[in-house]
């Protein structure tokens, strides 16, 4: 979920977009927020339709054949991966998740085979991941609260970075926009406030080097997040993923970040073997 900043606009030094933006990102923060705290079956719900209009904008945006067909078997590999991701069974989830991209891969015909299974893959990993952390014992609320943190701050202070310091592109083939004193501002800006965040929720035990370790990792993969989405749609040229949002683009536009970051959150879970994938976030 972006905040003020999703992406940098190809010149910076001005801030005539920031009104709109402002807007856009309080709305948006107030839901992902107020659906956070109920949790249950509003969280789920929210995240599943979130997961939903990713794929269908990736579907959309690669063109190919059969669009309603792979959309449908999106839409059904993301509830079954949000189904799962309650119950925190990454097995049955990843098998479900393939074999409903192996039937999109299918409808898409020859030429985009690849590219409509990897948006199923994608959709489907960001129900799984972010349920998954939800109903993490203990942490759960405040590991996505602190991904929250992390994601926003990142973005935001990016943004700011960028216009103010200046200086050279990131990688100018892909963004246009993106600067090099942007990114470091917002990757740094953003691990420190994912440790404040931890620290409010957890107090001094929670708040760690560690932790501010994991920020600063979580907050350059988001921003791997948001490169990767700009090649794809470089790739198709597209310059939104969709119009969903008015003004301000699609729903991947917002998530691309926040998609990688849970994704290595939860895979960090995963690879230590926790009942608590939140835990991980937290304790080494």
């Amino acid at each position: 979920m972006s905040a003020l900043a999703k992406k940098e606009p190809e010149k910076s030094g001005g801030f005539a977009d920031l009104g709109p933006r402002v807007v856009s990102a309080a709305v948006l923060v107030a839901i992902a927020l107020v659906t956070l705290y109920v949790g249950g079956v509003v969280f789920t719900l929210f995240w599943l339709a979130a997961a939903f209009a990713v794929n269908w904008e990736w579907q959309g945006l690669i063109g190919g054949e059969q669009r309603l067909g792979r959309v449908a078997a999106g839409g059904a590999a993301v509830a079954a991966a949000a189904a799962l991701g309650g119950s925190g069974l990454a097995g049955a989830a990843a098998l479900e998740v393939l074999g409903f991209a192996a039937i999109s891969a299918f409808l898409a015909g020859r030429e985009r085979r690849v590219w409509a299974a990897g948006g199923v893959v994608y959709a489907g990993a960001l129900a799984f991941s972010v349920c998954w952390l939800r109903e993490s014992p203990d942490f759960g609320v405040l590991a996505i609260a602190y991904l929250f943190a992390i994601v926003w701050g990142t973005d935001v202070f990016a943004y700011f970075g960028g216009r103010l310091i200046g200086g050279p592109k990131l990688w100018p083939r892909v963004s246009a926009g993106k600067t090099w004193s942007g990114t470091i501002t917002g990757v740094v800006s953003g691990a420190l406030l994912g440790v404040a965040t931890a620290y409010a929720g957890g107090g001094a035990a929670l708040a760690g080097p560690q932790t501010f370790l994991v920020g600063l990792s979580a907050a350059a993969i988001s921003q791997l997040g948001d490169l990767f989405e700009s090649s794809v749609k470089r790739r198709f040229g597209v310059k939104d993923s969709s119009q969903l949002i008015p003004g301000h683009g699609g729903v991947m536009d917002r998530l691309d970040g926040f998609i990688f970051a849970c994704v290595f959150a939860a895979a960090m879970g995963l690879v230590r073997g926790d009942p608590s994938a939140a835990a991980n976030l937290f304790f080494w």
